[in-house]
């Protein structure tokens, strides 16, 4: 365990040995997820590094903090408490916010590259100003639903998370995961990455970013988020799969290593 600066424990593990690649996975899921990639990163000559996020997994639930601020302050205190440096940071859908509240909070000093997959920024909810996005009523409706029967709502919706590929077992597994965090911090925190505008943030980026998703992505439509994404951020890049869903990590677990494990060994310009 990790304690962060409120002396919350935050489960982390750690393998192989060379230069970062610190995970953040998805809402609702703990470290566990990102095994395949972590043994690639470790296979190739990296370090890689993933914990369970508060209210995840085996971290502590304080019933409180799914804001953005106080996530970024627990990545901060991870990458402090094992003093990482270099890091190529990887986030997953709702992580992406997780990811970029960090580097304008804290600043890059320890962070030299940033992948996000299938994100949910710049802004999902649908506003003025955000014409295309999602109406506030049907999130609602969609936390309705996790309230009412979350297991229920994983089973209906593990296919579209990890499309025809996965076998069922694999899903069923996903779904035990996401089964071990906290309810009342998952709501909290949809609303908090469905909610959050960072547009203005990804602008002030200056590293280098690879924004991954697949163009089937039903969670986190492309055009609304990964290409969003791609075009605030100056120099960014976007690579897409064509016929992907959402869970990148269950429908193409290798071609999502091989292309983190390229990314991760980049020098970044400047």
């Amino acid at each position: 365990m990790i304690r962060s600066r409120e002396g919350l424990g935050l489960f982390h593990r750690d393998i192989g040995q060379g230069p970062p690649v610190v995970f953040l996975a998805s809402w609702s899921l703990p470290s566990d997820s990102w095994f395949r990639q972590m043994q690639a990163m470790a296979a190739g000559g990296l370090r890689a590094v993933a914990y369970d996020r508060r209210g995840h997994g085996r971290s502590g639930d304080p019933g409180r903090g799914w804001d953005y601020d106080t996530l970024a302050d627990d990545l901060a205190d991870v990458l402090a408490a094992l003093d990482l440096r270099g890091v190529t940071l990887v986030a997953m859908s709702g992580a992406a916010g997780e990811a970029v509240r960090y580097l304008t909070r804290h600043g890059g000093a320890r962070v030299a590259r940033l992948a996000l997959l299938g994100p949910t920024t710049p802004l999902l909810v649908q506003r003025p100003d955000n014409p295309d996005g999602i109406p506030t009523e049907a999130l609602a409706a969609l936390r309705a639903e996790l309230e009412q029967d979350f297991p229920l709502w994983l089973a209906r919706n593990a296919r579209d998370f990890g499309g025809p590929k996965p076998s069922e077992a694999m899903l069923e597994w996903i779904r035990a995961l996401a089964l071990q965090a906290s309810l009342p911090f998952l709501l909290g925190f949809h609303r908090t990455l469905a909610e959050t505008d960072f547009r203005a943030e990804l602008r002030a980026l200056d590293l280098p970013v690879l924004v991954i998703q697949g163009d089937a992505d039903a969670t986190c439509p492309i055009d609304l988020t990964g290409r969003a994404t791609a075009a605030l951020v100056p120099g960014a890049r976007l690579l897409v799969y064509p016929g992907a869903p959402h869970g990148l990590i269950a429908s193409d677990p290798d071609r999502l290593a091989a292309d983190l494990l390229d990314f991760a060994r980049a020098t970044p310009a400047g």
